[in-house]
């Protein structure tokens, strides 16, 4: 008797030759040649009717069971990595969306609802609104503070105001760029450098063939208006441009389009192509680029109502792919370059990013702060990995994340504009911490 143990991982050659080791010789009949052997394997066809009517969700979970770090008084249900702590800020803020803070640590709040920008002090641990800015607005959105102005995006309008103590009104605000598109994907970017300025104009709808208008593109601009520049082409959706420390690389979270499926038959609830397609992107941004919308997403698949355009290969060709995808329907909305030298050195260059949440999902997804880290050498993104779940285990949704800054000292601060609130990521360094002290 012939005796063998295959193991897992073996190869398929070594296993087939301990397989004919082991095999009995055959009889012989006299006279009579010997029948060939046949070794092929007949096909097993699978039963689909007994595979479930709906396959596992597999993608991340935003409550994952396990250790947590921790949260403080005042946090909901978050999930929260093992190493870090969550602590209540700010809340009651009303409609609480991006953030930056001036070099006195004034943190400048833009409300899109009330159509203002507020300004927040320290209060012991937290944050108090210590006046309101400026006022009046029409969807005010981004901003950036650029020597001694605070920029800021609203509806169809790039601005300046004229930075003041903290406490009180801007006196002194200017118009830049009027007249721009509004409605549609209205979150406007603004990213401001020492000659240009940038301004992103999303899609007026889901995957509108916009080509012809200024909308899709992120245009450039000098810094008194003038100087029209189409700087990249086929967004869909880019609320934040970030330049990454130490170079002049351009970065920005995209939006993907809903309703992927729906071509084949997608619709509320009976979603299985829509649920995972197709992914929000994170582009290096390049001039003269061209990232897809509406044909084209992720990596470089069509969108089904453009599938028989006779250029759809040449689109794709054209199209620059995301150097990071998020999850499908994710919702990437403000975000964070980190760079202190205060956070653990494998930390810094890395992006911090608001996911504010899927709608078009039949599970929900998203809801979370994601660090995406870079190689340190190579500078392009190798990995993710969850800071923060604004899901409960039930899926109840705590917070929806919009926006991240970084405070002086290296923490983190996440904006909801669902819970009014803001709250603080602190790194505390050990893996080992849990939540069962709440108190901390």
């Amino acid at each position: 008797m012939c005796r063998s143990r295959l193991f897992v991982g073996s190869s398929l050659i070594t296993t087939a030759m301990m397989l004919t080791a082991c095999a009995s010789p055959l009889p012989k009949k006299s006279g009579a040649t010997p029948s060939p052997v046949n070794h092929k394997k007949k096909a097993v066809q699978q039963d689909l009717t007994t595979l479930p009517e709906v396959a596992p969700d597999v993608e991340q979970d935003s409550h994952p069971t396990g250790p947590e770090g921790i949260k403080g008084p005042g946090v909901p249900d978050f999930w929260v990595r093992p190493g870090y702590k969550v602590t209540l800020v700010a809340h009651d803020l009303g409609n609480a969306r991006f953030m930056v803070m001036d070099s006195n640590g004034t943190l400048y709040l833009s409300r899109p609802e009330q159509g203002d920008i507020v300004m927040l002090e320290r209060a012991g641990s937290g944050y108090k609104i210590t006046g309101t800015f400026i006022s009046g607005l029409s969807k005010p959105h981004g901003m950036q503070v650029k020597d001694g102005w605070l920029w800021f995006t609203s509806d169809g309008k790039v601005s300046k105001a004229k930075l003041s103590d903290g406490t009180r009104s801007a006196t002194i605000v200017t118009d830049v760029l009027t007249g721009l598109p509004q409605g549609g994907h209205w979150w406007r970017s603004i990213l401001v450098t020492d000659q240009y300025f940038y301004t992103s104009i999303g899609d007026a709808g889901n995957d509108t063939d916009l080509r012809a208008t200024d909308r899709e593109k992120i245009w450039r601009y000098n810094l008194d208006g003038s100087g029209k520049h189409m700087f990249v082409s086929g967004i869909r959706n880019t609320e934040k441009l970030l330049i990454r420390p130490g170079t002049n690389d351009i970065f920005g979270c995209d939006q993907g389009s809903d309703w992927f499926g729906a071509p084949l038959g997608d619709k509320q609830g009976d979603q299985p192509i829509t649920d995972y397609n197709p992914p929000d992107e994170f582009n290096h941004y390049v001039d003269g680029g061209f990232y897809g919308h509406p044909f084209i997403v992720g990596n470089k698949i069509p969108r089904y109502e453009f599938m028989n355009r006779p250029d759809i290969r040449q689109l794709a060709a054209q199209s620059i792919a995301p150097a990071w995808d998020f999850g499908p329907h994710w919702a990437a909305d403000g975000w964070i370059f980190l760079n202190h030298s205060k956070l653990p050195a494998q930390f810094d260059r890395n992006a911090v990013i608001a996911l504010h949440g899927s709608w078009n999902r039949s599970k929900k997804a998203g809801y979370r702060i994601e660090m995406v880290m870079f190689d340190p050498v190579l500078n392009f993104p190798i990995g993710g990995e969850m800071l923060v779940g604004t899901l409960s285990a039930n899926q109840a949704t705590l917070a929806r994340p919009v926006d991240v800054v970084q405070e002086q000292d290296g923490s983190l601060l996440f904006s909801d504009d669902q819970g009014s609130s803001i709250y603080r990521i602190t790194y505390v360094g050990s893996s080992s911490d849990s939540n069962s002290d709440q108190s901390k």
